[in-house]
């Protein structure tokens, strides 16, 4: 990323793979208990692009959006056209029953690096995509993805999300699926799957009898409905992640709280060692450490044909 000459006071004109952008607000606390301006913000985006972006392909964006920083109130965006210049991908997607009242929206692709610097720009901390993807002529592809949110209630920490983990790690390899796991970013965390569908609901319907068997099996620790009353002290295992309309944190994804967290992908031996809520806490530094030390530990979802969902 080079730079250029500065438009205005604040302002700053850089070229990103060819493209001009004007920068704004740099020195901009977004993260006021750790200082984290939105330039870091910005220069975090565009250090882990070369392992975030392969994740982002043909998948339309949601954002979340702090202008103000994390501790004043942001908002959802999944209406792109607003801001985009004409260089980022947009990609219009039917939205029945969207709170807007719009029934199609224009969202986002972010294919590149000053894509991503853009939407960065616009202090889009939150990165959130569906588990499908769209064609070369925008229309909806079959699922691809298949994620388990696990929601811990309190008492319940991320601890006791890596035990549900790591057995719902072993269902999913006896259906032949090979999981991996991340942070949410927040308390809880999730596991993925790539996967080969030809429905738009197998996804769903098979997260939800892997959900339903686990709690039967682990009824003390395990929780597969919705029910507030029900969750103290045990974890949600939310398979409803899995309906098309709706997204998911995405890896290397920046969440908005107290300081810049991320959402993580981890190690299956992280995620067995884990004994404190404070082992799997990583902030934009900490992953980019890690992406140094261990490269993409997401690459799997990327390889090959994926298998299919058993019957």
């Amino acid at each position: 990323m080079s730079k250029g000459g500065t438009a205005m006071a604040g302002d700053v004109l850089v070229e990103v793979d060819g493209q001009r952008l004007r920068l704004s607000n740099l020195d901009k606390v977004l993260y006021p208990a750790d200082g984290f301006t939105k330039g870091e913000v910005i220069n975090y985006y565009s250090r882990v692009a070369p392992v975030l972006l392969p994740h982002f392909v043909d998948r339309p964006v949601t954002f979340r959006r702090y202008p103000d920083g994390v501790d004043k109130m942001g908002f959802f965006e999944k209406n792109a056209s607003r801001h985009a210049p004409d260089w980022v991908r947009t990609v219009t997607i039917d939205t029945p029953g969207s709170t807007t009242g719009a029934e199609s929206l224009d969202f986002a692709i972010l294919r590149d690096l000053a894509s991503m610097v853009w939407a960065a720009n616009l202090a889009g901390l939150e990165l959130h995509i569906p588990q499908w993807t769209v064609g070369p002529r925008g229309g909806r592809q079959h699922p691809d993805r298949l994620v388990f949110d696990l929601d811990p209630g309190a008492p319940a920490t991320i601890v006791e999300c890596c035990e549900v983990a790591l057995r719902l790690r072993e269902v999913l390899a006896e259906d032949g699926l090979t999981a991996v796991a991340k942070t949410s970013g927040s308390k809880g965390m999730q596991l993925y799957a790539a996967v080969t569908t030809s429905s738009e609901t197998r996804t769903s319907d098979y997260a939800k009898t892997l959900a339903e068997r686990l709690e039967k099996e682990l009824p003390k620790l395990v929780v597969s409905r919705m029910a507030k009353n029900l969750r103290p002290r045990k974890v949600f295992i939310d398979w409803s992640q899995n309906n098309p309309n709706k997204t998911t944190v995405a890896p290397y994804s920046l969440r908005a709280r107290p300081r810049p967290t991320v959402s993580t992908p981890l190690t299956w031996d992280e995620v067995a060692a884990c004994r404190s809520a404070d082992d799997l806490v990583f902030t934009a530094d900490d992953v980019l450490d890690r992406v140094a030390d261990h490269g993409d530990l997401f690459a799997p979802l990327l390889a090959g044909k994926a298998p299919k969902i058993p019957r």
